[in-house]
């Protein structure tokens, strides 16, 4: 269930979703820590860019300017805390990455390795999905690895479909294209 949904991701707003077990808020500075542990968690077939590199990029100092200057911490891509915890487990939520039509924007998760396998991953999507269809959006889409089975088995269960679009890379394996109609 969404509780709160203020705004619609435009400068300014901020956005609280919450369901039975989670809460989705905007990231605070503090918690780059979190952030920097799922830069170090990614499997080693994701792209150098969006892994930690050889001289430690980025730093949990850059993530906390990142948080602190990029709204898209605090109205995109927003912080999954259980209630039960209140502590970070990674993040859900849209982003604009400009490889999808325009005005649809991209679903987007990564959570933790220790809390995978517990809905979680599911259950913020699931209320984003509902954020996104109140601000009103008519279709998401989202990109997965091929090689990536438990987004995969999450994109499934939110009942998003593959496209015929694929882009592959002989190193880093085959991004699939999927999209849900809201």
């Amino acid at each position: 269930m969404v509780a709160d949904m203020e705004g619609d991701a435009t400068p300014g707003s901020e956005v609280v979703l919450e369901t039975s077990r989670l809460l989705l808020r905007p990231w605070r500075v503090a918690e780059a820590v979190v952030m920097r542990e799922l830069w170090t968690e990614r499997d080693p077939r994701v792209p150098p860019h969006r892994r930690i590199d050889a001289d430690g990029h980025p730093t949990l100092a850059e993530l906390e300017d990142s948080i602190r200057t990029n709204q898209l911490w605090s109205t995109g891509l927003l912080a999954v805390e259980p209630k039960a915890s209140r502590d970070v487990i990674g993040y859900c939520g849209l982003v604009d990455s400009g490889r999808g039509p325009a005005g649809e924007p991209e679903l987007a998760f990564e959570l933790l390795r220790r809390v995978w396998r517990r809905g979680y991953a599911t259950e913020a999507s699931l209320a984003v999905l509902e954020w996104a269809k109140s601000s009103g959006h008519e279709r998401l889409w989202a990109t997965v690895w091929d090689w990536n089975v438990a987004s995969r088995r999450v994109l499934a269960k939110l009942e998003f479909t593959e496209t015929e679009r694929k882009e592959v890379n002989a190193v880093h394996g085959t991004t699939l294209f999927t999209t849900r109609r809201l």
